[in-house]
């Protein structure tokens, strides 16, 4: 049974020749020696038949601390055990089926401890026709194998040199994946991979997978963001862009100033949530009046940015106001614009004190007056005009014409061959020149109608009250005069 075990490959009818045993190895049932290999004289001379498992172990210990002192039973495992001697990079390999237990010595700088078995053999034939390089080492670094792929890569690299006198990649075990890139000779572009490995029986397999385009697109990424930054460091709006998992991920130098959060918070990548609440404390938003209601905002406020329908207004305690955009970007990102509008606000507010100042003003005066602008429509009135002729334009569901307004004046007044022409004025660019016309309101009240073009092709039309008349009919006859 020991023989058929050390023979590795039998058929029913022939045995393996003896030149695949092992140089140094040894055969124990029950712990017995019952066969040793013609090379044990250079590791430890033992009988067969007369010495034991504690005899190879007196001697093994020393040099393999690791090596057990009772033998290997029970389901068929293997073991390897490194020597503690950093001078020599000998190992042992246990092998046990049952009772039988196999003690092979071997150096790996010497053999290679993959060849032992059929199935790594089957591995390593898999292995060569992988189109990634594949290589196996020692500890030490000493390549003990490697497939056509890294052949291949090799020669890419330094053509003509063997693989032991320059080898390809840093010897120095790694611990994690790590991207390592060489320098092809032909064209001297430079290729990525990312090498990993795995330790089995003190041997390190390594595997190198070729991430050329992954690089080269990380880095078209990263100065396409460099770019971007660029070009929003110019900008006076404070750009904020999230990621899909709600992470800063973009902002430019405005978004600093705007916000007072410093460069060094930002670059830290906050969520949303946090992003927010820390303007909430540097008082850059709006204090909420509760709390709770005001982080169910703040979700909705993300809900509605990732839909482009946040648009907001803020006015903070400084005295700035400032209009908060929230639009979404491809990918799940949402970008947020910070706007100071301080200005804005500040002159559209004085425009509108200036235009509630005027009105007020023309609202004191007695005389009606009505300003149409180049395209006849009506753009402002006093107070004394709304009274005279009993309309509120501002109630209006459209706009106010001059065609409007003429009929409401006929309605009102004696009839007036006239009032065609003031028509024609206000939609007239050319010869315009100030003039007046007598009006007769039908109760009998006389005014003049003065019309003058004033800036921007507009027209400014004032009603004076000159006299009373005795009867409409004095009225409608002074009109037929000649």
């Amino acid at each position: 049974m020991a023989y058929l075990w050390l023979s590795h490959e039998k058929t029913p009818d022939t045995a393996a020749p003896k030149e695949s045993e092992p140089k140094i190895s040894y055969l124990f049932d029950h712990g017995v020696l019952q066969h040793a290999s013609d090379g044990i004289g250079e590791f430890c001379a033992l009988e067969p038949g007369f010495h034991e498992w504690s005899d190879l172990y007196d001697f093994a210990v020393e040099m393999f601390p690791q090596f057990p002192p009772e033998p290997k039973s029970g389901i068929a495992g293997s073991q390897y055990i490194s020597s503690s001697d950093t001078t020599t990079s000998r190992q042992i390999k246990i092998s046990w089926d049952q009772h039988l237990c196999r003690i092979v010595v071997f150096d790996p700088d010497k053999e290679d401890p993959l060849a032992e078995t059929d199935s790594r053999t089957l591995l390593r034939c898999l292995s060569s026709g992988l189109s990634i390089p594949v290589w196996h080492t020692n500890k030490a670094g000493k390549i003990l194998w490697s497939n056509n792929a890294c052949h291949e890569l090799h020669e890419r690299v330094y053509p003509g040199q063997p693989c032991s006198a320059q080898p390809l990649f840093d010897p120095v075990r790694l611990e994690a994946a790590k991207r390592i890139s060489v320098r092809i000779a032909s064209t001297q572009k430079k290729e990525w991979y990312e090498i990993t490995n795995i330790e089995i029986h003190g041997v390190l397999c390594y595997q190198a997978i070729c991430v050329t385009d992954l690089v080269r697109a990380e880095e078209a990424r990263r100065n396409f963001v460099q770019t971007l930054t660029k070009t929003f460091a110019h900008l006076s709006i404070g750009l904020a862009i999230f990621d899909r998992n709600n992470q800063l991920a973009l902002f430019n130098p405005a978004l600093v100033d705007l916000s007072s959060l410093d460069a060094e918070f930002l670059s830290s990548r906050p969520t949303l949530h946090c992003f927010f609440d820390r303007l909430r404390e540097n008082r850059k938003m709006p204090e909420p009046k509760n709390y709770t209601d005001w982080r169910l905002a703040i979700s909705d406020l993300i809900s509605a940015a990732h839909d482009g329908r946040y648009e907001e207004t803020w006015s903070i305690d400084t005295g700035q106001t400032l209009r908060v955009r929230g639009r979404p970007h491809p990918d799940g990102a949402t970008a947020f614009l910070i706007e100071d509008i301080s200005a804005e606000v500040s002159l559209t507010r004085s425009f509108r004190a200036e235009l509630e100042l005027g009105q007020s003003l023309l609202d004191t005066l007695e005389d009606a007056i009505a300003v149409f602008s180049m395209a006849g429509v009506l753009t402002f009135s006093n107070a004394a005009y709304q009274k005279l002729w009993q309309v509120d334009p501002e109630k209006a569901f459209a706009d106010v014409t001059i065609y409007d307004a003429v009929q409401i004046w006929k309605r009102r007044c004696a009839p007036n061959f006239s009032w065609g022409e003031i028509e024609s004025y206000v939609g007239n660019i050319e010869d315009r020149k100030h003039w007046s016309m007598p009006v007769y309101l039908s109760e009998g009240s006389q005014m003049t109608c003065n019309i003058s073009p004033i800036t921007a092709g507009a027209t400014l039309i004032r009603f004076h009250m000159s006299e009373k008349l005795t009867t409409p009919a004095v009225a409608q006859d002074l009109i037929a005069t000649p």
